[in-house]
């Protein structure tokens, strides 16, 4: 079977925005999206989602978290066994945020932010949501500052626009070949696609 659509397995919604650009340019479609209980589900799902992976391609993406968790050890924790090749497991190091600000021209001009206040390779970054929000505190756009900062006293990490605004640059300006020259994390899993679509159209 071609890899022309996926069943997509997500933590939350930024993944699926994230997960949704990156097939798209790829012309692979979705099928349906399980993005239920966030990455402890996503483990307990993980295992049942690699057997069901043989009919049709699945595409999971996690984060990884912490620099512990690099993607292939975290994988086989997840899995405990062998990898169907149509489970087409992805890892965001060290979230989907450093996949999201790593194109940085980009994201530095959406946000209204100095180019040079992210860094050279979004990867390295310890806490990238929490680095994003620092960021955010420096744009010159009013609406930003509000929706993406928690409110003074709030006990959130983020604002409530927070998951709103990433998702719109996601859609509308998020260049992926850009990002993947900031992000190896992004450009393994590009990679991975371009490698089965030539495959299959060698065949």
């Amino acid at each position: 079977m071609k890899l022309d659509s996926v069943i997509l397995a997500v933590e939350d919604q930024l993944g699926e925005a994230v997960s949704t650009r990156i097939l798209k340019s790829f012309d692979i479609g979705i099928d349906a999206v399980i993005h239920e209980g966030g990455n402890e589900y996503l483990r307990k799902k993980a295992p049942e989602l690699n057997r069901s992976a043989n009919g049709m391609y699945v595409f999971l993406l996690t984060d990884s978290d912490t620099p512990q968790n690099c993607p292939p050890k975290l994988i086989c924790s997840w899995i405990k066994g062998s990898l169907n090749p149509k489970f087409l497991f992805r890892v965001a190091v060290m979230e989907v945020e450093s996949w999201i600000m790593a194109d940085r021209e980009g994201f530095a001009k959406f946000l209204s932010i100095p180019f040079n206040r992210i860094p050279g390779n979004t990867d390295t970054i310890p806490d990238p949501k929490e680095f994003l929000v620092a960021l955010a505190r420096r744009s010159k756009k009013r609406r930003f500052r509000e929706e993406i900062i928690p409110a003074p006293g709030s006990r959130n990490i983020v604002g409530y626009g927070y998951n709103t605004r990433l998702r719109e640059f996601v859609r509308e300006h998020w260049n992926l070949q850009n990002a993947a020259a900031v992000s190896p994390s992004l450009k393994r899993t590009l990679d991975r696609l371009t490698y089965i679509k030539e495959i299959e159209s060698d065949k």
